[in-house]
């Protein structure tokens, strides 16, 4: 099962835990639709990074997708030939978003300009590319390399950043790292567990890093993923996690990323989808 899909099957499972609450979701999202294609970014544009968890969020609540206007929109965008890596990924993870929809002469560029980015040389990038390939329909090249330049960015407290000789980690580094590890057959560190639980609130959610102030959505539901993955029990701080969660949830059908943030988008409401179906599980 590919990156995408294994989280997709979890956020799937929020309907059994929030039943009332699909249809606030799902309006929600279709909301921050634009006119001219796409999500909307946090300025209200049209964004190819916000219109990833758009289409994944419609996708995990079976809700139907504004295809042919996506599809317009993406294809603005060419083979990614003037993209970042980030927004390349995007680009290809949007596309696996519409079965049937990228031409073959188009996915094969598209891989010629990802080659050009992989393997990375941080958790982030590694973690990006492989996804990129597997949504262009290709398997990630070189895994031993991207093992051997993730384990290389372990920081001297158990955890991972994208940063080489690290003194701390940072929980969506670390939750990357664990998570690419195991899908690429490597085998991933115990240390980076413990690290991650270390990292969770007394009253729910999880920290971005030691000294971060408060917890944040992103890292909630990316540390939860990494944790269910190799098969750490997270029962212990399931019901702090939930409230957490309800903490952060708006009648709006939206999740904001923190206690402090005032603004709703497509992103962190994916995330709130995908913590939500591993609390649920």
């Amino acid at each position: 099962m590919s990156l995408r899909l294994e989280t997709l099957q979890v956020a799937r499972f929020v309907p059994k835990l929030l039943p009332d609450a699909v249809d606030l979701v799902v309006a929600f999202l279709k909301d921050q639709t634009s006119e001219r294609g796409g999500f909307k970014n946090r300025a209200g544009e049209p964004d190819l990074y916000y219109t990833v968890f758009g289409l994944e969020g419609l996708t995990a609540l079976r809700a139907g997708l504004p295809t042919e206007a996506i599809a317009a929109f993406l294809r603005g965008f060419g083979d990614g030939e003037s993209l970042d890596l980030v927004h390349l990924a995007s680009l290809a993870r949007c596309w696996a978003n519409l079965p049937g929809s990228l031409d073959e002469q188009r996915r094969a560029r598209m891989l010629e300009r990802l080659n050009a980015f992989a393997p990375g040389r941080d958790v982030y990038s590694c973690f990006l590319a492989a996804g990129a390939y597997q949504d262009l329909g290709s398997a990630p090249p070189d895994p031993e390399t991207v093992l051997a330049t993730v384990a290389s960015l372990q920081a001297e407290d158990g955890g991972f950043s994208n940063q080489p000789d690290a003194r701390a980690g940072s929980t969506p580094a670390t939750a990357a790292a664990v998570t690419l590890t195991r899908y690429l057959g490597g085998a991933p560190s115990p240390a980076a567990s413990r690290w991650l639980l270390a990292r969770c609130h007394h009253d729910g959610g999880f920290f971005a890093s030691p000294t971060a102030p408060i917890p944040d959505l992103l890292s909630t539901a990316t540390a939860l993923h990494a944790l269910v993955g190799v098969h750490e029990s997270i029962e212990a701080i399931k019901e702090p996690c939930l409230d957490f969660l309800d903490s952060l949830w708006t009648a709006r059908g939206g999740f904001h990323g923190t206690w402090a943030d005032e603004v709703l988008d497509c992103e962190y409401t994916y995330y709130g989808l995908l913590a939500l179906g591993h609390l649920s599980l």
